[in-house]
This record gives structure tokens, C-alpha cells and sequence, in this order.
């Protein structure tokens, strides 16, 4: 189908005081086909939020390009913004801060359809309760306040937000994580409806790797604000080949007692490097048991190790011969 999103060298960094730089996101470069999932996991503080934001352009990036249908949306005026605003859309990780508390759902699903002047009042009304529907909500729910409803049904009336604009392509920063596990494998399978139904495309931010494993086409995994490995969903789970990646899915528990009991458990890991450290080369060698002595110096640029499976990692060839 063709890429609906290319990020190229994207970064985004913060000054934090006299202490010094933050590159949230370092560099970053990859492509969204059309009606795909990418999933995208790491560690908290690897910049995984700002990444989404920033494509989002709800943070102004420092460097690279953002090419959304054709268009760099990095450098864009105020009109193309707006048209962008449209397709793409965001959804965020806490349904309860993202909806204003003093506004009804009707009024919330329906503001963004007023400011763009999509339709007449009687037609944005219409289509706030068909999107409600959508979502799994009905008629009565338009009436009533955010604090009325549980976690679940907030992110659903955040969903119906987001739908409202018509968007090809949605940011969701882990919008399950602040939901009961109940509810999370809920409003998963909605998103996947969704996609099928609308033909979506998602960059799906999450912490959860056998979520992850569930939603996702491919993965992206990124480490202090660069990206270390990408590979389709399977290929990635079974077959790993960055040590930073390994050590992620080593975290995900096996629900088996008996395979959990006998599985190797894995080393003594150094915590992650600060952000404010400089760093050349593989941003993991600090923490890596395979690292040899240039890592820290090159390295940290994707390759494809194999047909549609990339990884900045200088070692993983050899390890793999």
C-alpha cells in the first residue's frame, strides 16, 4: 500500500536547566505502511511519549522530517497544521486528565467537529451518538460528565474523540496502561475493530510487550531516545536480536508455573545510563553483556540483518553466524 507516515532523523531535545541536554529522541527514522500497526516499547524515559508527540507535532521537533502522505508536516505553515490536525490524531495514556471535566461527552466528541465546521449543530449531534456507538457507548452516555463513567469508558469516550475528525492515522500514547487489566484486552480489541472497520493506521506506544505482541503488525523498540531494533511482531518475539530487546521480553512472564520455574532468569543489569550522558556509538554498550570495546565509539545505526528485520547493534551479526 505504501507508507502513509516516514520519519527521517527526527529529534526533540530539552534543556533541564544548567544540567544540560535531554535528546528525548535522537535521530529516529522509520515508515508506517498504510492500515498497519506499529507498536513502539521500551523503558520509561526512553522517549517513547515524546516520539509520539512529536510526530503529533504537539512538540516542536529540532531536527528531521515528518512526511505524512506526502507532505513534510516538520515544516509545515498553520494551514497545512490544521488539515493535519484532521488525519492525524492522538490518544492519550489517562482518559480521565485528557477530558475536560466541565464539559458533557456530547460536547467533547462534538468540539472538534464545531471548530473544523465539519457539519451543522442537528448533523454533529447525529454523529457524536454514531460514534458513541462505535465505541460501545449509546445515546444515554452524551449527556453525562467524564466523573461518571469508569476508566474504560472514559478511554472510549477518547476514542470517539478522536474519531470525530475522520483521521487516517492515530498516536496512541498507552492508552491501555491506566486501565484495570480486566478493561485493557477490551479496549485492545476495540482499537483492532476499529482499524479493521476504518482502515486505521496506529502508532500503538505501549510498555506492555505481550500487548503489544497482540495489536501489533511490527515493533519498534527504543532505548535513551534512538531506535535499536524493528522486526514484524513474530520475527521479534522469537527471534531477537538486539541484547536490549532480549532483555525486555525476558520480563514478560510465561503463564505456566512449570516453564516460568526452570526458565533462566536473567543477570545482574546495570540500571539505564542518564539521558543527560552524552553518548556515541550503541547507547546500550553500558549495560550490555555482548559489547566490545568500539561499541561505545560506533555502532547505533539500523541495519537489516535479515528481510524486514533491522538492528543497531554491531554484535548481533556475529552472534548470529
Amino acid at each position: 500500500m505504501g507508507s502513509i507516515l516516514s520519519v527521517r532523523d527526527l529529534s526533540k531535545h530539552f534543556r533541564v536547566s544548567k544540567r544540560g541536554l535531554v535528546k528525548a529522541v535522537d535521530g529516529v527514522s522509520f515508515d508506517i505502511e498504510q492500515g498497519e500497526i506499529l507498536g513502539l516499547v521500551g523503558e520509561s524515559g526512553c522517549g517513547k511519549t515524546t516520539l509520539g508527540r512529536t510526530i503529533k507535532r504537539i512538540y516542536e521537533p529540532d531536527g528531521g522530517r515528518i512526511v505524512f502522505e506526502g507532505r513534510d508536516i516538520a515544516h509545515a505553515g498553520k494551514d497545512e497544521l490544521r488539515a493535519y490536525a484532521r488525519r492525524a490524531q492522538m490518544i492519550f495514556q489517562d482518559p480521565y486528565s485528557s477530558l475536560d471535566p466541565r464539559m458533557t461527552v456530547a460536547e467533547i466528541v462534538g468540539e472538534g467537529m464545531a471548530i473544523h465546521k465539519l457539519y451543522g449543530p442537528g448533523r454533529i449531534r447525529e454523529r457524536t451518538i454514531e460514534l458513541l456507538e462505535l465505541v460501545g457507548l449509546n445515546s444515554e452516555h452524551a449527556s453525562r460528565f467524564p466523573h461518571e463513567f469508569s476508566g474504560g469508558q472514559r478511554q472510549r469516550v477518547g476514542i470517539a474523540r478522536a474519531l470525530a475528525l475522520e483521521p487516517r492515522f492515530l498516536v496512541c500514547d498507552e492508552p491501555i496502561s491506566a486501565l484495570d487489566v480486566s478493561i485493557q484486552a477490551q479496549i485492545v480489541n476495540l482499537f483492532k475493530r476499529l482499524r479493521d472497520r476504518l482502515e486505521l493506521t496506529y502508532l500503538f506506544v505501549a510498555h506492555d510487550l505481550a500487548m503489544v505482541r497482540y495489536i501489533a503488525d511490527r515493533v519498534a523498540v527504543m532505548y535513551l531516545g534512538r531506535i535499536v531494533e524493528v522486526a514484524g511482531s513474530d520475527e521479534l518475539y522469537r527471534n531477537p536480536a538486539h541484547p536490549y530487546t532480549e532483555l525486555l521480553l525476558s520480563a514478560i512472564p510465561i503463564p505456566d508455573p512449570r516453564v516460568e520455574a526452570g526458565r533462566e532468569a536473567p543477570g545482574q543489569v546495570p540500571e539505564m545510563a542518564s539521558p543527560l550522558e552524552p553518548r556515541e556509538g550503541c547507547s546500550f554498550s553500558g549495560r550490555c553483556a555482548y559489547a566490545g570495546e568500539g561499541c561505545a565509539t560506533r555502532g547505533g545505526e539500523l541495519f537489516e540483518l535479515s528481510p524486514g528485520h533491522y538492528v543497531a547493534c554491531d554484535a548481533a551479526a556475529k552472534r548470529r553466524r
